[in-house]
């Protein structure tokens, strides 16, 4: 490389570093190559995330930490080859023995810098040699001077030669020949150094992107006499760093759609689920059964209702889980949990749909079995992909204190009484949306005062090994019949709701949950 002291005559070499530093340094870049290789083999070793914004952003990542550590890698070795040979290195290959554990080991396989490689492809991808070379043009003379390097980046052979600085703009994007333009005025009129990109168009259709580096070289009167450079082919590091942007930006977007969709999701869900403490409002209707003495018995006997929702731990959207108590026309209390197959705005208008519907018919009179009957109909011809869900439907009687309830493939409601607990007794029932025409049998549970009953979801602790069929594991049923106790000394569905809340809010569930409690008046 020319010095910037004569156009006519190079400058003494540099003193060059010792090689053994240079050794020690790509010794230490191969190790961290290696280190960086692995890391994106075990990033980009879950296919089935392909298309996860934010996988792809992690893998654009590696790849830029590769191609720069390559690019580190193959300096260090154009900086060592042209270090002078050690002569007694050149006799005497170094052979494997007592100092075999000091050796330096071989470059990781597919290290671009293990081995030098004039050319690797059709763009050149190979050795450093390959894509960093040197240019000075001459104002005196008008001579042209390039390295074979130099030329192979622009597509050219050596005996093409360089491009004068007139014809060199041709072969740059019309975006960025102001830029050219630029820098070559700024290094000749004004003595600046150059430090740039710009595009550009070989003969063979290939575009690169080319950083350019250099000075004005002075003659003996202070005179612009030449300007040498060094140009960089950067084309594969700008495209690793535009993959980082895209993937970065992607996974931002995606981020504020998930952001969006569960803002709507949670308004949707707040509008949809009950919010009450206590007892559900009391029709006017409500002495028809048995006039004013009927009316003080229901009072007497009315439910205590408390519900709570669990967020899922791993998941930002909300899911299709539900919970619903409502008081029907004729003084009995409508009980339901359930949980909708989806998560999102999707799953939580699919809850909507099913609340109106299971309103609509218990409102109308029709018994629990025969609801979800309905239910499972209507999920089935809902739309071209019917949704599947689960559910627990119960009619409680104030005046019998009895509960006719239904089931389809759900946790059964747990009962509590005099300090113990256990699950009701579930009747048949499949799975909702998944067999056309199925029926679900009904069954009846006589209630005390002061029972206490537990209606969730399956969601409410992470799934296990031992689960059963319903999706209820046996540590989990057991740790919530071991709040029997408390529900004994509780004074109102609230403070039961609490001891759940304290008992199971902590768990790192991989789906959302609900908890309805209903406690039997004294």
């Amino acid at each position: 490389m020319p010095s910037p002291r004569s156009a006519d005559h190079s400058a003494a070499q540099p003193p060059q570093p010792p090689r053994d530093t240079v050794d020690a340094l790509i010794s230490q870049t191969r190790r961290l190559r290696g280190g960086v290789d692995a890391v994106r083999r075990d990033t980009t070793a879950d296919m089935d995330r392909a298309d996860d914004p934010q996988l792809r952003w992690q893998r654009a990542l590696c790849d830029l930490a590769v191609h720069q550590l390559d690019d580190l890698g193959r300096h260090l070795d154009q900086l060592r080859e042209g270090l002078p040979a050690d002569p007694a290195e050149a006799e005497a290959p170094p052979e494997h023995g007592e100092d075999s554990d000091t050796a330096e080991p071989p470059p990781p396989p597919g290290s671009a810098y293990a081995a030098p490689a004039r050319e690797a492809g059709p763009e050149g991808r190979g050795s450093l040699l390959s894509r960093v070379g040197s240019a000075e043009w001459n104002l005196l003379t008008d001579a042209v001077t390039w390295s074979d390097e130099l030329c192979q980046i622009f597509g050219r052979t050596p005996e093409d030669g360089g491009l004068p600085l007139d014809e060199l703009p041709s072969w740059v994007f019309s975006e960025d020949q102001p830029t050219l333009t630029a820098l070559v005025t700024d290094c000749l009129v004004d003595g600046k150094p150059i430090d740039g990109e710009f595009r550009i168009v070989r003969a063979d259709g290939v575009v690169r992107t080319v950083h350019m580096s250099g000075e004005p070289v002075l003659d003996d009167d202070g005179s612009t006499a030449s300007m040498w450079a060094v140009l960089r082919d950067v084309s594969e590091l700008r495209r690793s760093e535009r993959a980082v942007r895209e993937s970065r930006d992607s996974l931002q977007r995606q981020r504020q759609i998930a952001r969006a969709e569960r803002r709507v999701a949670v308004e949707l869900q707040e509008s949809v689920l009950p919010v009450w403490r206590g007892s559900p409002r009391a029709p006017r209707s409500r002495a028809a059964r048995g006039g004013a003495a009927g009316a003080a018995a229901l009072d007497h006997r009315a439910l205590d209702l408390a519900a709570h929702y669990f967020p899922a731990s791993t998941s930002t959207q909300i899911g299709g889980d539900w919970y619903d108590a409502l008081e029907l026309p004729d003084g009995r209390t409508l009980l339901s949990v359930g949980d909708l197959t989806g998560h999102g705005v999707a799953a939580t208008s699919g809850v909507a749909m099913l609340l109106g519907a299971v309103r609509g018919m218990a409102v109308a009179g029709v018994e629990p079995g025969a609801l979800l009957g309905r239910l499972n109909q209507l999920l089935d011809a809902s739309s071209a992909q019917p949704a599947l869900g689960s559910a627990v439907c119960g009619r409680y009687d104030p005046i019998t204190r009895t509960l006719v309830w239904a089931q389809a493939a759900h946790p059964a409601p747990l009962l509590f009484r005099d300090g113990t607990g256990r699950a009701l007794q579930p009747p048949d029932g499949v799975l909702l949306g998944a067999t056309p025409g199925a029926s679900y049998a009904q069954a009846g549970e006589q209630l005390e005062p002061g029972d206490l009953l537990v209606l969730r979801t399956g969601g409410l602790w992470p799934f296990s090994a031992d689960a059963d069929a319903d999706g209820d594991g046996d540590t989990g049923v057991e740790r919530l019949l071991g709040l029997a106790p408390r529900f004994a000394a509780a004074h109102s569905a609230q403070e039961c709701l609490r001891a759940v809340v304290e008992a199971f809010d902590d768990e790192r569930r991989e789906d959302d949950a609900c908890v309805l409690i209903a406690r039997i008046g004294p």
